[in-house]
């Protein structure tokens, strides 16, 4: 009985660990160059957001953060990278859609849902503020005003 106990807490740590930071896994950008979650932390706070071209919500709440990131960055200094997490079959679509919405984000490819599952979370889109390598601000699924709750939580942490 005490090593089954024993199991369950060590699985228990290791799953509630995994929730607590990015996977220490390395990502492609657009221009294929990779990118290790371990770093974009590092000497920064940075809003990191789960998406997919066929995810509505995740296009409006990238949109919407497009209309105020210049000013944002400006007043709080954060940056936003968005992780796709659409499939090997529509990864190609991503960049074309980046493009045409003109977004300034670092947008990295994650096509075996690699973060997604990491985190234990299923939806998009999955919205994350990481603070010295540390989830401290965690969000799903996206509703018009959204961005206000965002950037208030970020002014919070980032001062």
């Amino acid at each position: 009985m005490k090593n089954l106990l024993f199991v369950t807490l060590i699985f228990s740590f290791a799953f509630a660990k995994a929730q607590t930071s990015l996977p220490e896994i390395t990502l492609k950008n657009l221009d294929g160059k990779e990118i290790s979650l371990a770093t974009l932390s590092d000497d920064k706070t940075v809003v990191v957001s789960l998406w997919a071209t066929w995810c509505v919500p995740c296009i409006r709440e990238l949109d919407t953060i497009a209309e105020v990131y210049e000013e944002m960055q400006e007043e709080i200094n954060f940056e936003l990278v968005a992780i796709s997490v659409d499939d090997s079959r529509s990864t190609r679509r991503v960049k074309p859609a980046v493009m045409g919405k003109g977004w300034e984000y670092t947008v990295l490819l994650d096509p075996n849902n690699d973060v997604r599952r990491h985190l234990g979370n299923p939806n998009v889109p999955l919205t994350l503020i990481i603070k010295n390598g540390v989830i401290v601000y965690r969000h799903s699924s996206f509703t018009p005003g959204a961005e206000d709750e965002l950037f208030d939580k970020f002014k919070e942490l980032a001062g």
